[in-house]
């Protein structure tokens, strides 16, 4: 297999990365159950993962239209080539306040998946992440991308929270954190 290289991102980038098909094909979902009692004042949300009939294809949560604008914004942007060509990208947003870095977008090119890239840009987010003063990454991700919650809890990271309304459309995010 060709060499994986790992990059900061560049503006002649962008175009590619959009390319990319951002759709993953997933066997099993995390099935979110709310419990409320009002009686009691209780609330409880679990997660677990539930195996679908059939594999189902899932839409990227957002645009990757918006990279255009959006690039700049994040405090960092790595790309993963193969000879050169844009394979995958990881961005990374520096939360001021915790000082924990957010991955908002792990991509990989689907006829490239499985061969360590999604693994190797998680790495080398931790590393931007660390050398940025950060000593949490946070992964955030929709709970019907089976293979990128598989991914974050193969590399160590644990389920930290979730929020009702994050992506457009008001659907489900959910988070898991490692610290280093």
């Amino acid at each position: 297999m060709p060499e994986i290289v790992i990059r900061p991102a560049a503006a002649e980038d962008i175009h590619s990365l959009i390319e990319l098909d951002h759709t993953t094909m997933t066997e099993f979902v995390w099935q979110m159950e709310f419990h409320h009692d009002r009686d009691l004042g209780q609330v409880g949300v679990s997660f677990r993962k539930v195996r679908l009939p059939r594999a189902v294809r899932h839409d990227y949560p957002r645009s990757a239209s918006t990279l255009v604008d959006d690039w700049q914004l994040f405090s960092g942007m790595l790309v993963a080539t193969i000879t050169d060509n844009p394979v995958g990208y990881v961005s990374l947003v520096r939360d001021r306040i915790t000082h924990a870095t957010w991955i908002t977008d792990l991509v990989v090119h689907k006829p490239v998946r499985r061969q360590g890239i999604g693994t190797a840009l998680l790495l080398s987010g931790a590393e931007y992440a660390a050398n940025n003063d950060s000593h949490d990454i946070v992964l955030e991700m929709h709970p019907r991308n089976g293979p990128a919650i598989g991914l974050a809890l193969k590399m160590g990271f644990e389920f930290c929270g979730y929020n009702d309304f994050y992506y457009p459309g008001g659907e489900i995010g959910i988070f898991f954190r490692k610290t280093f």
